[in-house]
């Protein structure tokens, strides 16, 4: 317990790393899926089948190939990244085909009749999204936006990999450095207060999101996708 609160603020400053890095790509998808969900329910079809080329792309290829990809190959087409922004972009490109989705299926959720009425009354398209499809579609999608933060937080343990000093990293090199320093290798008690960390913040996000499930299925609201699943990553 000792060496644990010794080293706290190693720890701060992953899971604080952590944090940053699940805000940002959570932030990056959401702007991803607004743009390419509503694409995705355009009548042009070349809009659509490009939007549904992006999303299935990288959820079908496994996100720790496209932070490898990201990371290793963008020094070769002239822009190095650095570990951070690297496993940003590759958490914010699966997270952004997700969010698509998500976004796709909560405006198609909301009845074409409301989209025939405002073209009726002369409303443009971009306010038809802004003031009638977007704002329904937000209380259906998000149970399933909760769960896809859940999952892009559990995904930053990912940029380990690649040098992110994040909590799961923090966690490794104050194994490392008692067992270079002291001859004991605290693997249980580090590892242990990590998994400890990750569940309680995992669990939270997952129990509000079947909270606002319930919410919205009293209010006679449904929710109209579920999250992505952890078998995606």
């Amino acid at each position: 317990m000792n060496l644990i609160i010794e080293n706290l603020p190693l720890l701060w400053i992953g899971l604080k790393a952590t944090l940053s890095l699940a805000l940002v790509t959570l932030l990056a998808s959401s702007a991803i899926g607004v743009v390419l969900g509503s694409l995705a329910t355009l009548k042009p079809k070349p809009l659509r089948v490009a939007v549904a080329l992006y999303v299935e792309t990288f959820r079908d290829i496994p996100l720790i190939v496209t932070i490898f990809t990201i990371f290793f190959g963008a020094p070769f087409v002239g822009v190095p990244l650095e570990p951070f922004p690297a496993v940003a972009l590759g958490l914010s490109l699966w997270g952004g085909a997700n969010a698509s989705e998500i976004v796709r299926a909560g405006i198609t959720s909301v009845p074409a009749g409301q989209t025939e009425a405002a073209r009726a009354l002369g409303l443009h398209t971009a306010k038809i999204y802004l003031l009638i499809l977007w704002p329904q579609a937000t209380r259906a999608v998000l149970p399933a936006y909760t769960g896809l933060l859940a999952l892009l937080f559990q995904s930053t343990s990912l940029g380990a990999l690649v040098g992110v000093t994040e909590f799961l990293k923090a966690g490794g090199l104050i194994i490392e450095r008692s067992t270079v320093m002291l001859g004991v290798n605290p693997s249980f008690q580090i590892y242990g207060v990590v998994l400890a960390v990750y569940f309680v913040i995992s669990s939270g996000l997952s129990l509000l999101s079947r909270w606002l499930e319930r919410r919205l299925a009293k209010g006679g609201t449904r929710a109209v996708v579920a999250a992505p699943d952890a078998a995606s990553l």
